[in-house]
């Protein structure tokens, strides 16, 4: 990723999750800045990722934005 951004590619998350004979995915990420709010990015990437695990009968069961916790 960059200093504000990082690619994020449903097949790789697919991918992995099969590897691993994944019955579910629990996606978590950081926002450096430290607002723990999901980004319109963030709901976007996630809805891509449900659909395409979705495909492979795989469940997707939460997404986790860590921020600052002061």
């Amino acid at each position: 990723g960059t200093i504000d951004a990082a690619a994020v590619y449903p097949r790789e998350v697919v991918k992995a999750a099969l590897q691993y004979t994944a019955a579910a995915v629990i996606l978590a990420h950081n926002h450096p800045r430290g607002v723990a709010e999901p980004s319109q990015a963030d709901i976007s990437i996630t809805t891509k990722i449900q659909h395409a695990l979705n495909l492979v009968d795989l469940r997707l069961l939460e997404h986790f934005v860590v921020g600052d916790a002061t």
